[in-house]
Order: structure tokens, then sequence, then C-alpha cells
């Protein structure tokens, strides 16, 4: 009976140590995509600069208009579906195009 017992804590234990870490990386991702806490505003986050934008209708068209020159004319994909690396270029663009007023 001692030995089930050990057994059936190792296990919750080892269940435990695996599920710890995919919980942190989904928590990483609400703060660094989601919203801020307790307003509808949302923030975006940087990855390459570390830092937060607001993405508001002025990012809104800015977006636009560079996903347009950038798939020449063709429509844009949303911020959201875009693969990192075009979402890397996107804030690289912002950078520099000088705009540090917007980040917070």
């Amino acid at each position: 009976m001692r030995k089930n017992a050990i057994r059936y804590f190792s296990s919750i234990l080892l269940i435990g140590a695996l599920a710890a870490p995919v919980a942190f990386e989904a928590q990483d991702r609400r703060d660094h995509q989601g919203r801020d806490q307790g307003s509808n505003n949302q923030r975006v986050y940087d990855r390459q600069h570390n830092d937060y934008h607001q993405w508001n209708d002025n990012e809104n068209r800015t977006y636009q208009q560079w996903s347009s020159e950038r798939n020449n004319g063709k429509g844009s994909r949303d911020y959201n579906r875009l693969k990192r690396k075009d979402q890397n270029a996107y804030w690289n663009y912002r950078h520099q195009q000088g705009e540090n007023n917007d980040r917070h």
C-alpha cells in the first residue's frame, strides 16, 4: 500500500512539474497580446524592442498603410494573424519612423 501512495504522489508531482511551464507561457501570451487590465485599450508587445504599443485608430491606419505598401496595394492581413517575423518587420518600420510617443 505504501508503494502505491508513493507512486501516486510522484505521478502528481511529475504532472505538476510538466504543466507549470505551459501555464506560465499561456499567461505570458495574454500579458503581451492582451488588453490593459481594467480597460478596453489594446496593447501590443514589441518583442525586439521590448516595449508595448497602444493599438488605436492611428496605429491601425499606419499599419494599413505599411501593409498596403508592402503588399503592392493588395489587401492586408490582420496584425494578430501575421507571422512573428512580419510583426517584427512592422515594429522595426515604426521605430525607424520615429514613433516614440505611442509607446506605453
